[in-house]
């Protein structure tokens, strides 16, 4: 009786990623809308009076919201994944299983979202950071989706999600005005150990993994230099971080801060 339900949930699994497959772009647009309805739900919850008062901080905890949701939900099951398959930390190119290439129509749902969030409310200027990021970002997972290709890559690039986590509920933290709270404190050493355990190590484990296969990897290039982008961007963020939690200037600088000069690390 056991194996014929697993056998039965493989086959409606299968059966669910061939749809995904022949429609990846379809797909992608569902999940995209799937994220605007949780926007929506999202804000019928109370908010901090700090935030309330502010337009920015109103719309910044709003979006973040739906990001903290993407992260939990995505990061988890990046981590599952590959603890199921561990394959996919070693056959990067062309491994897949069906929960990791939905995995990666759900994120690149969120992203295509968010995108679309900053632009739509008029925040694309002071987010230009963000919206570099999706788009190398969507350029990859897009490519993943439509070719059945780096599937696992991006599982694993979906690891930096684990820290994305500790990152919006600091910058949240930051919005309530919160930045004195135990919370606050505890988190930021949490923020610094999943940022070095999950962001760093599993960018830099892909750039090595693309920099020994270079060769004969499809697309190579292009994979390479977004490495490097994002690369470039994660050690400056994380050098603000650092500075911001660790190494701050002085307390008449710290109250002076304003969320609009607060630049989270694009999730």
């Amino acid at each position: 009786m056991e194996e014929s339900k697993k056998e039965s949930g493989e086959e409606k699994m299968e059966a669910l990623l061939s749809v995904l497959q022949r429609h990846p772009g379809l797909s992608v647009l569902v999940c995209a809308l799937m994220f605007r309805v949780a926007h929506r739900l999202l804000q019928n919850l109370p908010v901090p009076k700090a935030v309330a008062v502010d337009d920015f901080r109103s719309w910044k905890w709003r979006n973040l919201s739906v990001s903290m949701v993407h992260s939990l939900l995505t990061g988890t099951w990046a981590v599952t994944c590959v603890i199921i398959s561990p394959e996919m930390t070693t056959s990067i190119h062309s491994f897949y299983t069906a929960p990791a290439y939905m995995l990666i129509c759900i994120s690149s749902g969120y992203f295509v979202q968010d995108a679309g969030d900053i632009i739509l409310t008029g925040h694309a200027r002071g987010s230009w950071e963000f919206l570099i990021h999706h788009v190398l970002v969507l350029w990859c997972f897009l490519y993943s989706l439509y070719s059945h290709l780096y599937v696992a890559g991006a599982v694993v690039a979906l690891f930096v999600e684990v820290n994305s986590v500790t990152l919006h509920l600091r910058l949240m933290l930051k919005l309530a005005s919160q930045q004195s709270s135990p919370l606050y404190q505890i988190n930021k050493f949490l923020n610094l150990f999943t940022y070095i355990v999950f962001r760093l190590s599993a960018q830099f484990y892909l750039t090595y993994y693309i920099v020994q296969n270079y060769s004969w990897m499809d697309k190579g290039g292009y994979f390479l230099v977004t490495m490097t982008l994002m690369n470039t961007m994660i050690l400056i963020y994380f050098y603000r971080l650092l500075r911001a939690d660790f190494f701050p200037r002085s307390r008449a600088h710290r109250a002076k801060w304003h969320p609009q000069q607060c630049q989270e690390v694009p999730h």
